[in-house]
């Protein structure tokens, strides 16, 4: 007998407990969760600065179980029904201090997710450990999860460069906790205890899903999530128990101001759904002439000669221009960024990847993002290899 279920109540904050809530939504219909849960601090009594004020910790029933073992069952629970909800392609993240991360990273697996990495968030301004017993607790781990081992999954991996200066993201990242106009607060008091700043979700969801995707946030808090997947065309499904975070959260995501869609502003090309380009059809289309002498690398150390079908001709050998750098440099090599011309206009030695950006944008051509180039050098290829072993 087939259950009937509601549509998907996108970028809509549900109220309730995800243990109920979770069960009546679509099967398979998120792409991206991420998830905040309870830390299970057990802080046994109130915590002073040296100063003799009183610190504003978390003290919330919400934070509380009885033992270990009550934490893991509603660790298990709320997993399990996170699982159900998580397209095959979708992934997971979790947060969580080293009071929780290691049970729930154990559950994790006992459910049969499968770890992508862990992050460590470095806060770069962490609370001070005011007894001066322990070492100040400056981090967080996360873990980033998919839900069925080996499925195709979304990472943003040139947005991710993007954000990191052109270099790969690497998995500490420095950002500071959410403090200053961000902090949301009423008669000043903060209106949640853990706030996690915008940042830290913007790489998320930057890095794990795509415009349009559904952003599921079962421990929905005061909203961050759904704050950041307005400013990035995402929707959002946000579940939160507590009345009071829900008003201040619907405060929140509802003063968003959502741009207008713009696919270049939003989408970070990825070099891998480019649409495959032979050197040859630069030479059919007149984008390069045959005779043209090609150099090799900055300095322009070889020269080469462009055929009219689209072979090259260097020192006596004919290949294409892969082949004929690959014997050049005796090892992997990108002809695409290693061949030059001489521009007439800018007076210097031009990549010939201009070109195969030009054709591209004069005649607009993509293939599915499952395809590889043929001409994709062999050092992307050994990457490509080494990422999927991973």
């Amino acid at each position: 007998m087939t259950e009937d279920y509601s549509p998907l109540p996108v970028d809509t904050i549900i109220q309730g407990n995800c243990l109920e809530i979770l069960p009546t939504l679509p099967p398979e219909s998120v792409d991206l969760i991420f998830a905040d849960p309870p830390y299970n601090l057990q802080l046994q009594a109130d915590l002073w600065r040296p100063n003799l004020t009183l610190v504003d910790g978390v003290d919330e029933d919400w934070d509380k179980f009885d033992t270990l073992a009550a934490y893991d069952e509603f660790t298990r629970a709320w997993l399990t029904a996170c699982r159900r909800v998580l397209k095959p392609s979708g992934t997971l993240w979790v947060i969580g201090s080293y009071h929780n991360i290691y049970r729930v990273g154990k559950i994790i697996q006992d459910l049969n997710y499968w770890i992508l990495n862990d992050v460590v968030w470095v806060k770069a301004n962490p609370m001070p450990n005011f007894r001066g017993m322990r070492y100040t607790n400056a981090h967080e781990t996360l873990l980033w999860v998919q839900k069925e081992k080996d499925a195709k999954y979304t990472f943003n991996y040139h947005a991710m460069k993007g954000l990191n200066e052109g270099l790969q993201m690497r998995s500490d990242w420095f950002i500071p906790i959410c403090t200053g106009v961000e902090r949301l607060k009423e008669n000043g008091k903060k209106v949640h205890p853990t706030q996690k700043p915008e940042a830290l979700l913007y790489r998320i969801i930057l890095a794990s899903s795509n415009v349009g995707d559904v952003v599921l946030d079962p421990f929905f808090g005061t909203g961050t999530t759904g704050a950041v997947a307005r400013k990035l065309h995402r929707h959002f499904v946000g579940i939160e128990i507590d009345p009071n975070y829900i008003r201040a959260a619907n405060k929140r995501v509802n003063g968003i101001l959502q741009l207008e869609f713009d696919p270049p502003v939003f989408v970070t090309p990825d070099p891998k759904n480019l649409a495959r380009v032979p050197f040859g059809a630069l030479v059919e289309q007149g984008f390069i002439e045959p005779g043209v002498v090609l150099y090799f690398g900055t300095d322009g150390g070889a020269q080469a000669v462009v055929l009219a079908d689209g072979n090259i001709l260097c020192d006596g050998q004919r290949g294409s221009i892969h082949e004929i750098a690959r014997k050049l440099r005796n090892g992997p090599s990108n002809g695409w960024t290693l061949w030059h011309y001489w521009d007439a206009q800018t007076k210097a030695h031009v990549p010939i990847d201009k070109l195969r950006e030009a054709y591209r944008q004069q005649s607009q051509i993509r293939i599915e993002p499952a395809e590889m180039p043929d001409e994709a050098d062999d050092t992307q290829n050994l990457f490509n290899e080494q990422r999927k072993n991973d």
